[in-house]
């Protein structure tokens, strides 16, 4: 029935990766760096047409300069109602096709869907790090000097920059804001709720970078988290400096980040995921204290999980 942990187990794990001592300090000045940016954005016009919405390519200036692209979706006047939802793709692709945002759409709901940095979509990266960014993006900044370089912690407030933006539009309700993604895309909903706490609705399908220590001790080279072996491969055979590296990980961590979520939480996952494996997701969502639900699927891993998209739709609209 499962790969890890019993699900008695599950529900008492809270993690083994550390929290920085100075974990809150880290998020609260990137916040305030965050602040400094501009809201302004430019919307193209997409090629993609719709009787029910707009569909624009929207365009903002991240942390560090990098030009961050989303896919921006809103419905028709006719049909909006002040709703908004972030979403978030997995690892390496992009922000995907139009039609699951025109869902939304014809629901009344307004879609900011993110690209991001130096992945499949059209955000750019420009970020200088020192050490290795070979085989992902975990380890990217990891071996700079200064924990500010790290690859996630730029994602992760260009996350929170596209809410403030879909926030501070007119047509929309400040108050009915939700955050959706998968794998890599549902650490990016865990860490956009939890940095920015208007968030009302997060859902959460089989979560990726979480209590990376447990990841690297299970099946890492068959795991999303196979970079870190490559990591220690090339630049510290050895483990001289483990406690240092899983420390470093540990202000990216969602587990780490997740006490902080207020928002009402769903939180979907296999109990035969190889990849993001269901006791590292644990690590965040045991730590969540706002209202929460997990839901199994016994006999699904790291894939399609089937009608989670049409629930997802259904309990958003209940905001």
């Amino acid at each position: 029935m499962h790969v890890d942990m019993s699900i008695a187990e599950l529900y008492k794990y809270t993690g083994k990766s550390p929290l920085p001592a100075d974990f809150d300090q880290y998020w609260d000045r990137a916040l305030q760096e965050l602040k400094q940016q501009s809201l302004d954005y430019q919307l193209v016009e997409s090629d993609f047409k719709s009787q029910i919405a707009d569909c624009y390519h929207l365009y903002f200036t991240g942390i560090g300069g990098a030009k961050v692209h989303a896919k921006y979706v809103r419905p028709k006047e006719n049909l909006s109602t002040g709703q908004g939802v972030v979403m978030f793709h997995g690892y390496t692709v992009d922000s995907g096709d139009w039609l699951d945002k025109i869902a939304y759409a014809a629901e009344g709901i307004t879609v900011i869907a993110l690209d991001c940095r130096g992945q499949g979509g059209l955000s750019t990266d420009t970020v200088a790090v020192n050490g290795p960014t070979i085989k992902g993006h975990i380890i990217r900044g990891l071996h700079d000097d200064n924990p500010d370089q790290l690859y996630y912690r730029h994602v992760y407030l260009d996350t929170v920059q596209a809410s403030w933006i879909l926030m501070n539009m007119e047509h929309i309700d400040q108050g009915r804001i939700g955050a959706y993604g998968q794998s890599q895309g549902g650490a990016l909903a865990v860490a956009c709720a939890s940095l920015e706490p208007r968030i009302k609705q997060l859902y959460a399908v089989h979560p990726f970078l979480a209590d990376f220590k447990r990841a690297w001790e299970m099946d890492v080279n068959n795991s999303a988290y196979e970079e870190l072996s490559y990591y220690f491969r090339a630049v510290d055979p050895t483990h001289q400096t483990a406690d240092q590296v899983f420390n470093r990980l540990g202000y990216i961590d969602i587990q780490n980040l997740s006490p902080r979520i207020k928002a009402d939480v769903q939180w979907v996952t296999g109990l035969r995921d190889h990849i993001c494996p269901p006791s590292t997701q644990f690590a965040a969502y045991n730590k969540i204290t706002a209202n929460k639900e997990m839901t199994f699927y016994p006999e699904h891993g790291h894939e399609f999980l089937p009608r989670h998209g049409d629930q997802a739709l259904q309990w958003f609209k209940q905001l």
